[in-house]
Parts: C-alpha cells; structure tokens; sequence
C-alpha cells in the first residue's frame, strides 16, 4: 500500500496544532478568583509561553519539516524525564505519571517523527521526478 507525500505533510501539521492548543488549555489555570484582572492577565500570558514557542517551532517546522521535525523529537524526549519526574513526586504513580507523558509528549515526539518522514518522502518523490 502507499501512503500519498501529502498524506505525511499534513497529519504532523494537524497533530501539532491540536498538541499546542490542548498545552494552551493548561494556561486557564492562571485565573485566580483573588487575584486582579492585571494579575490574572499576567499569569495567563506567562503560562502561554510554552505554546508560543512550540507554535513558534511550528511555523519552522512547516517550512524546514526536517529541523522541525528534529527538534520536535528532542523537545519531546529532552522534557519526558522532568515532566515524569514532576508528576510522580505530586500523585507517587508510574501509571498516572506515564499517561501523563503519553498526553503532554508524545504527540510532540511522534509530530517530530512525521516531520521527518515527510522530509525523506518529498525528497525521494523529487529525485523520482527528476
């Protein structure tokens, strides 16, 4: 069976974003009922720094899928140990610690992977078409 270029250049894409906003969500933890709107406002921004810079990584990505694609893997793996190591230490569970992991970095890791394949299947359909 074989699976169309395209199909490989836009689930990593589709992937990311759906990864970046589900990270976003976590931001709304900033709002405190005790504290002002300017303080409240601040902390949001300050817990979206991390999608921003993933969407940043994601427009270099769309671009440069190969760089993308690698540094999403390193993201991915680099932040698995400390995000398990946090979450262990909160609720003393393997599972519910890895299940953490399998939503927070694994999509990045696997958006990392296709990336990568993407690269290597557009440049052999070039060398193909050459």
């Amino acid at each position: 069976m074989k699976i169309s270029p395209n199909l490989f250049q836009w689930i990593p894409r589709i992937i990311c974003v759906f990864a970046i906003l589900f990270i976003s969500i976590f931001a709304a933890d900033a709002f405190d009922p005790k504290l002002s709107f300017w303080q409240q406002m601040g902390d949001f921004l300050i817990h979206l720094i991390p999608s921003c810079i993933l969407l940043a990584l994601l427009i270099v990505a769309w671009k440069r899928e190969l760089l993308g694609g690698i540094l999403f893997t390193l993201i991915g793996i680099g932040f698995t140990p400390f995000i398990f190591q946090h979450n262990y230490a909160v609720n003393h569970s393997v599972s519910i610690s890895l299940g953490v992991i399998l939503m927070i970095t694994f999509p990045f890791i696997l958006v990392g992977i296709l990336f990568i394949i993407s690269y290597f299947k557009k440049k052999k359909a070039n060398e193909i078409n050459k």
